[in-house]
């Protein structure tokens, strides 16, 4: 069993659904101590979050990751047990084992080699671990780069471990991420009887004209980085259950996931306009969870081009699709952050797994790219 393999079965043992971490910074830090790295043990309300740093020069590469996982839904319809990590059909089964405790294991292993080879590096290699990411991530990664940026602590290059690969292990690397904004919109009707309708006022059938242009519009046409704008429905809520009853309001809930072609401004304001030129009586609740961020170019994304093509005989796309990342907490400070990780074929599902020898497989990606920044 490779030491990765081992790190990771022992990572998915914990039981650590969101906020908790259930030891498993304390079992990482037990392993970075053995090569060296100081930490933080940096608890922000219920959340615990590690940042453990070997060295004290720059340039400074970190690692950045989450011990927490997503639930596991109706035990009873996984294959194994989901916090009984499992070898067959040379998949590792467990929850976390793609998201993203298979990562955090090979970063350990990455490091564990590489100091073991080049005890003298250059610059300071650091991890920032949390277990808020897959919660609110108010208290995470967030909390931590505060804490960072107040003791003037600056991040040169970043790699997070998110779940990066389609089809092969590291065919994929994100360079960055869409913006993600959401909405809350509440139309206000009068209800009443289904029997009598001009003594009531149809939410649903208000609104339904102004959700029709919402989901035409043509946002934006992205750019060279950046798919368009897009513009999704999740939730409509609206009556009392019974069938004869005209609903007293409507509330929907949508994202836009933007790009760097537009701003969260100009995408509430148009949202505005639509829904005041259909005269509705309408509330509106936003929240801005994350800013679109690029990494194009620089030492980082040539270093991991260069690692993927030396492990895997392989060249990588450079993408900027998917979800948010921790990353968005990161990039602003200036520091250079891309994501390389496993497949995401299998994340937040029942039975998630990951390739035993993609573990493996990312480890040395990481190693290399560790040597070619600061060996």
């Amino acid at each position: 069993m490779s030491a990765t393999l081992e790190l990771a079965k022992q990572l998915i043992a914990r039981p650590s659904v969101t906020p908790e971490d259930e030891g498993c910074q304390t079992l990482i830090q037990e392993h970075l101590a053995r090569c060296g790295f100081h930490a933080e043990a940096l608890r922000f309300g219920e959340v615990d979050n590690l940042w453990s740093r070997r060295g004290d020069d720059g340039p400074l590469f970190v690692f950045a990751g989450h011990t927490d996982v997503v639930p596991t839904g109706r035990e009873s319809g996984w294959r194994f047990p989901p916090f009984q990590p499992t070898v067959a059909d040379d998949q590792l089964y467990g929850r976390g084992a793609a998201d993203m405790k298979g990562s955090v294991a090979a970063f350990v292993t990455a490091v564990e080699r590489f100091t073991a080879d080049c005890p003298e590096h250059r610059g300071s290699i650091a991890m920032l671990i949390t277990s808020d990411e897959e919660g609110p991530a108010v208290d995470g990664t967030k909390k931590v780069v505060d804490w960072l940026q107040a003791r003037n602590i600056a991040i040169d290059w970043c790699l997070v471990g998110e779940p990066s690969s389609e089809k092969q292990v590291a065919d994929t690397v994100k360079i960055g991420r869409r913006g993600s904004l959401n909405a809350r919109i509440t139309v206000r009707g009068v209800q009443g009887h289904v029997a009598y309708p001009h003594k009531a006022h149809n939410p649903i059938h208000q609104l339904a004209p102004a959700l029709q242009e919402l989901t035409a519009a043509q946002w934006d046409a992205g750019n060279a980085s950046f798919p368009p704008t897009t513009f999704q429905v999740s939730n409509i809520n609206a009556g009392t259950g019974a069938t004869n009853v005209i609903p007293g309001d409507v509330e929907l809930l949508c994202n836009f996931r933007f790009s760097t072609e537009t701003t969260p401004d100009a995408l509430r304001a148009h949202v505005k306009a639509v829904l005041d030129r259909h005269t509705l009586d309408y509330a509106i609740e936003w929240n801005l969870s994350a800013m679109p961020f690029l990494t194009e170019s620089g030492e980082l994304v040539r270093a991991t081009c260069e690692a993927v093509r030396e492990i895997t005989g392989q060249d990588t796309v450079l993408s900027t699709g998917g979800g948010t990342s921790d990353g968005r907490f990161i990039a602003p400070t200036g520091a250079q952050v891309l994501e390389l990780g496993p497949l995401n074929a299998t994340i937040h599902q029942v039975d998630e797994h990951v390739a035993v020898k993609d573990l493996d497989t990312l480890s040395a990606i990481y190693e290399s790219i560790l040597r070619r920044l600061l060996g």
